[in-house]
């Protein structure tokens, strides 16, 4: 995914949320989650790519998360995560728990958009201790 998949991911969370869907009743909020996680997700591979490719070719995410702070500062590295994490839990049904409300939801876009702006203008290299 590009830069470009990140935009195109929000605005189609932003029209779930925004939106009735035909044929989504229930499920959007697990669908918009699951959006949002990959505008975070696209965001954060253009990042690597541009910043530090040797990390953009592992394929798991979790050194991605564990480097980020060197690489784009404490507070990216830490709202990246938490995002990350909850919208990976959202997009999951569980049996015992609600799913997240639209303002929950809202919340969480509004953090992967400054993320996904934030990871675009970091620079590159690391971050002193």
């Amino acid at each position: 995914m590009t830069g470009g998949a990140s935009q195109d991911c929000l605005a189609a969370a932003d029209r779930m949320l925004t939106s009735v869907v035909r044929g989504a009743r229930g499920t959007w909020p697990r669908a918009c989650a699951w959006l949002l996680r990959m505008a975070l997700e696209s965001a954060m591979d253009d990042y690597w790519r541009r910043c530090h490719p040797g990390v953009a070719g592992l394929r798991a995410r979790a050194p991605q998360f564990l480097v980020l702070e060197r690489y784009a500062g404490r507070r990216i590295a830490a709202d990246a995560g938490y995002a990350w994490w909850a919208l990976s839990r959202a997009g999951h049904h569980h049996c015992y728990e609600l799913g997240l409300t639209a303002g929950e939801l809202r919340r969480l876009r509004d953090t992967v958009t400054e993320l996904v702006a934030d990871l675009r203008d970091a620079e590159a290299g690391p971050i002193a201790p």
